[in-house]
């Protein structure tokens, strides 16, 4: 079987720091795979070189056997929330709809009929038609979130790679959201960055630990030993990248 996302032997380095060291990972389909670890640690360098926004300085990356330009079209991505501009006086519909651009061919690029239907299909899996003609600086930050998600979704991707989509929005909406994740991941192959590992330890197929390599774990199970073999010290330090002990005292409670 073809990986959904085969990384090999891949090394980045940026300004005379090595970034990412011989990192290799392979992503089957149906995965719901989530990469944590430090912040600074490569996850979202690993990203935008499977994304093709960024070259390996060494190594290979496919999607489904094809090079990361060549499936780029097979691929959603739901960068960080900060990344987005909520103040730009874009709906809701609109900002889905131009999800659909790269799908668009021609001088002209004029949204068909069958964009729209992609958009209003979308709108309605995650419940958003209601609220379609608001702008964004009129949403919560979960509608927020769960709009920046209808936009990756409305292409048709066969994966999903998202960039800690969970780190601005409180915790029950982030339940919420990967509640929507669980239900996707029947149709599609996720991979997501995150540190709410109390969350993401209740949804994921396995998980990997990157800190300029990789350790990987063919279980969603996270362990004292793992967490302590990224992150180099005690666990006492993930949430949102502030010290918070995951084991020990706070064990089988939601705030995890």
């Amino acid at each position: 079987m073809i990986p959904a996302i085969e990384v090999k032997d891949v090394s980045f380095g940026q300004n005379g720091n090595l970034i990412l060291d011989r990192v290799s990972l392979s992503v089957m389909e149906g995965d719901m795979y989530a990469l944590i670890g430090p912040n600074g640690g490569g996850k979202t360098t690993l990203l935008k070189i499977i994304l093709g926004l960024i070259p390996a300085r060494t190594g290979t990356v496919t999607i489904f056997g094809r090079s990361p330009r060549q499936g780029r079209e097979m691929v959603g991505y739901v960068p960080q929330f900060r990344t987005f501009d909520f103040r730009y006086p874009l709906t809701v519909r609109e900002m889905v709809l131009s999800g659909r651009l790269s799908h668009i061919r021609g001088v002209l690029r004029r949204y068909r009929g069958e964009d729209h239907a992609a958009t209003r299909e979308v709108l309605q899996r995650l419940d958003l038609t209601g609220i379609s003609d608001r702008t964004l600086s009129h949403l919560s930050g979960g509608e927020q979130q769960r709009a920046i998600l209808a936009r990756a979704l409305v292409g048709n991707p066969r994966v999903l790679i998202l960039d800690e989509p969970t780190v601005y929005i409180d915790t029950p909406t982030a339940f919420e959201f990967f509640d929507i994740l669980e239900d996707l991941k029947r149709s599609m192959t996720i991979l997501l960055v995150s540190h709410d590992i109390g969350v993401i330890s209740r949804h994921v197929t396995k998980v990997a630990c990157l800190n300029h390599t990789l350790h990987t774990h063919n279980t969603p199970e996270i362990t004292e030993d793992m967490i302590a073999a990224t992150y180099h010290c005690p666990v006492d330090l993930i949430a949102h990248g502030l010290p918070h002990r995951v084991f020990g005292d706070h064990e089988g409670r939601e705030d995890q």
